[in-house]
């Protein structure tokens, strides 16, 4: 009997750090701002109890590849648009999704509900006339480098080339490179990634992979280094000065050029 209240104290201990963790890495921005990008709609998806709202920003012209966007833990889609407006201005169609409780979005993020929620996108977009005509190229922002990881390895044969923009190679690590060193031990023990980058990379192929960093990065270039080391299908590291995720702000006309080739060079 010791032994089951034993077993059920961790259980519960698990479950709530586990929750609480969630919590912590995601940070919802409800506050919308006006979008002055033209050619912008939205789409409306019901996820289990929730309604979600991903944005489709077209390009004047015909599109000549698709991007899948996964942005960062904090903001909307609202606050995202300068990082994809290059992109678009270049002639992608860019498909933008707000995880639950960002933006519009209703609900809680978790883990495993934003990867259900990407996938039930991607689905819905397989669907739409043309969308498999062209290139598909997953980009993932900081926190979103996770979920973009992880929807590629599980639909490689759709995807054309994956973008991971200021990553670290899974939730622990970045749990880790964010928490008070006491907290570690702790994070180690009971902290256990739904999935993650670095296991997820190992298992893509035949497609390009770009991978973007800077040494003044906030999270250790040391995650994202060891992430492209461990891939397997061709790829190409962006090192460039700046902070976290501005790549695409600094260096417009640069990022399109990087982006350009990951469909050129098929």
């Amino acid at each position: 009997m010791k032994k089951i209240i034993v077993l059920l104290i961790t259980v519960f201990l698990v479950n709530s750090i586990a929750a609480q963790m969630d919590e912590k890495f995601y940070h919802p921005d409800k506050k919308w701002i006006p979008i002055s990008i033209s050619n912008y709609s939205e789409m409306t998806l019901v996820a289990e109890q929730d309604t979600l709202y991903p944005a489709v920003i077209k390009p004047v012209d015909k599109p000549k590849a698709n991007i899948l966007y996964f942005h960062g833990n904090g903001s909307n889609i609202s606050k995202w648009i300068d990082h994809v407006k290059p992109l678009v201005d270049d002639g992608y169609q860019v498909y933008m999704l707000d995880y639950r409780g960002y933006g519009k979005s209703t609900g809680k993020p978790t883990h495993l509900n934003i990867a259900h929620d990407a996938q039930l996108l991607l689905n819905t977009l397989l669907q739409e006339p043309g969308f498999t005509d062209l290139p598909l190229i997953v980009y993932g922002v900081s926190i979103g480098t996770q979920v973009a990881t992880h929807i590629t390895c599980n639909n490689n044969d759709k995807v054309s080339a994956l973008v991971l923009d200021g990553m670290m190679s899974s939730f622990t690590d970045i749990a880790l490179a964010t928490s008070p060193e006491e907290y570690h031990l702790y994070i180690k023990q009971l902290l256990v990634s739904p999935y993650s980058a670095k296991e997820d990379i190992q298992h893509i192929q035949n497609i390009n992979l770009l991978v973007i960093h800077s040494e003044e990065d906030l999270i250790p270039i040391s995650g994202a280094r060891s992430v492209y080391e461990s891939a397997v299908c061709t790829k190409k590291f962006w090192l460039y000065e700046g902070k976290h995720v501005e790549a695409a702000l600094k260096y417009p006309v640069e990022m399109v050029r990087y982006i350009n080739e990951l469909i050129t060079s098929n």
